[in-house]
């Protein structure tokens, strides 16, 4: 405002210096307005130019791979340094602190890959609406660096089952004046559930299923089709069709965590961890697991929650090493029995039907590795040409 003002002024006083005076003066003042226009003209065509020139440099930076770079490690390691303020002092004093993290080419990878900084990050939290670490990780999350959300992701399991476990306590007994409150928790998650709220722009997630024309064409676990027929020219066409499957409806934008719609929150946010399971470190899927597995004995399991969960459950059993070890398989296949034993003593079909068909295909698995021992890994025989999400489908 005050350039604008200035630029205003200089208008207003280049432009009043004559025309009182008489016919004597009339050509002079004409001479010296004509020149105060062009040095204006010139001044602001000037002026244009740099303002083009620093647009240019700004977005030569911007394509510059190298000052990308740079900044995203020079955020990485700020927001690294933040995370070592805000932990106890013994929490870097491993060979793998968070301050070595810092000086690595790659902070934000090196911070999601260190079983260290998650283990010191999970036992300082308290999921209350001061705790620093749950405004580091909002904070975190809004930044605009892939490599750093996927540190936020990884923390999901451990969030979420913190979060509910307090949640069914105080549910169950009686809350203390002085019980913390759990908004930091609430304001993560819900971070999380925004940010998939926009990604998706009102539409469901959806998976697409083979259709009984594919499976005749295609072997699966199940079945081996007849050889087909010798193409003619009256055959019909060889393109055939998927059938579409609604993992998760539209979702809508939600402001606080209301206990209706905790169970989609949370759901969301877990399938956002498994959109990038992949890239996820072991622990978190681990911590998945054990989590799973304590919920089959005493919290609520809606279909929002337990369908994203079991498909992170799926990745975990029949995924391939190294992306899974047994560790995590032997994990996975205990918290699924326990799933389905909880899912027949609720008499919920979709989750026994679900539960038991994993279970069937941990089992035929191990049996075709077991047989074959020239198979490629225990947990992916030749014959399965189908993921599992088929069975995992919402009404």
């Amino acid at each position: 405002m005050p350039m604008e003002m200035n630029y205003k002024e200089q208008r207003h006083h280049s432009g009043g210096g004559g025309g009182v005076g008489g016919g004597s003066l009339s050509s002079s003042s004409d001479l010296n307005h004509s020149s105060s226009s062009n040095s204006n003209s010139n001044s602001i065509s000037l002026s244009h130019s740099q303002s083009h020139q620093r647009r240019q440099h700004q977005q030569n930076d911007d394509d510059d791979p190298m000052q990308s770079w740079w900044e995203s490690v020079s955020k990485a390691r700020s927001r690294i340094r933040t995370l070592i303020s805000l932990l106890p002092p013994d929490s870097t004093s491993d060979d793998d602190s968070l301050s070595s993290l810092a000086d690595s080419d790659r902070p934000a990878q090196a911070l999601l890959g260190s079983h260290s900084a998650y283990t010191a990050v999970s036992s300082s939290l308290t999921g209350a609406g001061d705790d620093p670490l749950c405004h580091w990780l909002y904070d975190t999350f809004q930044e605009d660096d892939s490599d750093l959300k996927l540190v936020v992701i990884s923390m999901v399991p451990l969030l979420s089952g913190l979060y509910l476990n307090r949640v069914h306590s105080s549910s169950t007994t009686t809350p203390s004046p002085g019980s913390p409150s759990l908004a930091g928790f609430e304001a993560v998650l819900l971070a999380l559930y925004s940010s998939q709220t926009k990604s998706r722009a009102g539409k469901p997630l959806l998976v697409s299923i083979p259709t009984p024309a594919h499976l005749a064409h295609h072997p699966s676990l199940y079945h081996h089709p007849p050889p087909p027929p010798p193409p003619t020219s009256t055959s019909p066409s060889s393109a055939i069709g998927f059938g579409v499957g609604v993992l998760c409806p539209p979702l809508e934008p939600q402001v606080g965590i209301k206990s209706t719609k905790r169970a989609t929150i949370i759901g969301v946010a877990f399938h956002c961890f498994y959109s990038h399971i992949s890239l996820m470190p072991s622990w978190s899927k681990l911590e998945l697991c054990h989590f799973a597995a304590s919920c089959a004995d005493n919290l609520d399991l809606p279909w929002e929650l337990f369908q994203p969960m079991l498909r992170i459950l799926a990745h975990c059993l029949l995924a391939p090493p190294p992306l899974v070890s047994d560790i995590i398989i032997d994990s996975a296949s205990d918290a699924i029995t326990r799933l389905y034993t909880r899912a027949s003593r609720d008499l919920s079909p979709q989750a026994i039907l679900a539960t038991r068909s994993l279970l069937q295909l941990h089992t035929r698995a191990r049996a075709s590795a077991f047989t074959d021992p020239d198979a490629s890994t225990v947990t992916t025989p030749t014959s399965i040409k189908m993921p599992p999400e088929m069975l995992l489908l919402s009404n």
